[in-house]
């Protein structure tokens, strides 16, 4: 039985003069307790879509039901108590407050959520264990390593036993070895609590872990496979890292000169236009370097 459904989902934006149409009419369908990566080039509406099914954006159209809810019905006061008590997100910009500790940015959802002091306390030492941080529970973010702070994020995600986890290219700045560690620990987290967890990423050895991955492109779901096919590749060949962020490069390459032909034609500002190119070229120099990084 379907946990997450979402029907005909669409997402419009508005960019100075020009419209942005991040989702066009995507749909899609997650079980409960189900562990489902999301993979698709830059652009394609992955974090626009888990921001839909988290709160923190609405749609333009379309349905986004999560158990019995219709998120895309709910008021703003509704939505404040969805995000407290029915999603765990975790970002890959860690949203860590650097002047706490561990243990104190643990409490924090907690502390918002009003749990008692006492009960605040036993559930932050059992999310740390968990994350296997309990000694670290004194130290500030900027005296944790990249890996040991995206686990801080996760307990924290968990503090208010959400039944859903929506996580956001967790693993994008983390090297290869840590990366692992934390897809392992969403794993574990899905298996042991039973959590319905949906993780966007662009690694397929991050996705290889998912009971299920949703390609998308375009604003819209353009297939369901498992990771055996993944791995085998649409027409049965291998289909590597470095082959992944090749695809992106040539694919943020092509948005680059279509904001060049639009700044020519006047469809974009000025402002808009150095803005947008200087994010995507940010995004190409950082992806050849991970091409280069894994010898490609």
């Amino acid at each position: 039985m379907s946990y997450i459904t979402v029907k005909d989902l669409v997402r419009v934006y508005r960019l100075g003069a020009v419209e942005v149409r991040a989702l066009r009419g995507l749909s899609m369908e997650v079980r409960e307790g189900e562990l489902v990566s999301v993979m698709g080039p830059s652009g394609s509406g992955k974090t626009t879509l888990l921001n839909i099914l988290g709160g923190l954006d609405r749609a333009t159209a379309g349905e986004a039901k999560v158990g019995d809810v219709d998120v895309t019905f709910l008021d703003r006061r509704q939505l404040v108590m969805y995000r407290r008590r029915v999603v765990g997100h975790i970002f890959q910009t860690l949203n860590l407050v650097p002047t706490l500790t561990a243990a104190e940015n643990v409490a924090l959802p907690m502390i918002v959520n009003q749990l008692p002091r006492s009960e605040r306390r036993d559930r932050v030492d059992d999310l740390l264990s968990i994350v296997q941080l309990s000694d670290r529970a004194k130290h500030k973010p900027d005296e944790l390593s990249g890996g040991e702070q995206q686990r801080v994020a996760i307990a924290a995600a968990l503090a208010n036993d959400p039944p859903i986890v929506l996580a956001d290219e967790p693993t994008g700045e983390l090297d290869s070895e840590t990366s692992q560690v934390i897809v392992d620990f969403l794993v574990q987290i899905n298996e042991k609590y039973k959590k319905t967890i949906i993780l966007v990423t662009h690694n397929p050895l991050v996705a290889a872990a998912t009971e299920r991955i949703l390609r998308i492109d375009d604003g819209v779901i353009k297939a369901a496979y498992t990771p055996a096919e993944l791995e085998a590749g649409a027409e049965g060949r291998t289909v590597s890292y470095v082959d992944q962020m090749r695809q992106r490069i040539k694919k943020l390459k092509a948005e680059l000169s279509d904001v060049d032909k639009k700044f020519k034609s006047g469809d974009v500002t000025g402002d808009e236009y150095v803005e947008e190119r200087l994010r995507l070229k940010a995004a190409i120099r950082g992806l050849e370097d991970e091409v280069h990084r894994h010898g490609g």
